[in-house]
């Protein structure tokens, strides 16, 4: 099988090139795996801010409410603005927006997300393709080669 110029076909790696282009092709995909998980947990993080917005509603107003100061340290508090919420734009930034805007800007996000994750997905599964396929041309080789060594070593007997 020739290979489109360029490129490098499989059947012409000797095992070892084969093994090295594995390990980079687990490399890649431990790495892409590892950034999908972490796009999924952004995505979820931004759905359960879109919760919190919809959760502040004008009769909850004057409400008793608890404010994290941390994931697990919390202080009193009164809720007096239900129509304005303080969104965290990134690097440490905080604006103001209207309950409103805040949720167009999440869901932007979400959606932006969902695209990026869609093609990550893609790169993960063609290269999940590409090391089955690096995968069985080594398995044939290395069966080659023992079938090669077990021919030398029948020969030499007779």
């Amino acid at each position: 099988m020739s290979a489109p110029q360029g490129q490098v076909s499989l059947e012409d790696l000797a095992p070892e090139q084969l093994r090295q282009v594995q390990q980079q092709l687990d490399d890649e995909l431990k790495h892409l795996t590892q950034a999908f998980g972490n796009l999924k947990a952004a995505q979820s993080k931004f759905s359960s801010c879109m919760e919190a917005v919809d959760a502040i509603k004008p009769a909850n107003k004057d409400k008793k409410i608890l404010i994290p100061l941390t994931s697990s340290l919390y202080v009193p508090g009164r809720l007096k603005d239900t129509e304005n919420v303080i969104v965290d734009v990134g690097t440490g930034y905080y604006v103001e927006k209207s309950a409103k805007a805040a949720k167009t800007l999440y869901n932007s996000k979400i959606l932006e997300l969902r695209k990026n994750l869609t093609t990550l997905q893609e790169q993960i599964e063609k290269k999940s393709d590409n090391a089955r396929a690096v995968s069985e041309v080594l398995r044939i080789k290395m069966s080659q080669e023992r079938q090669k060594a077990l021919q030398a070593g029948g020969t030499g007997e007779e």
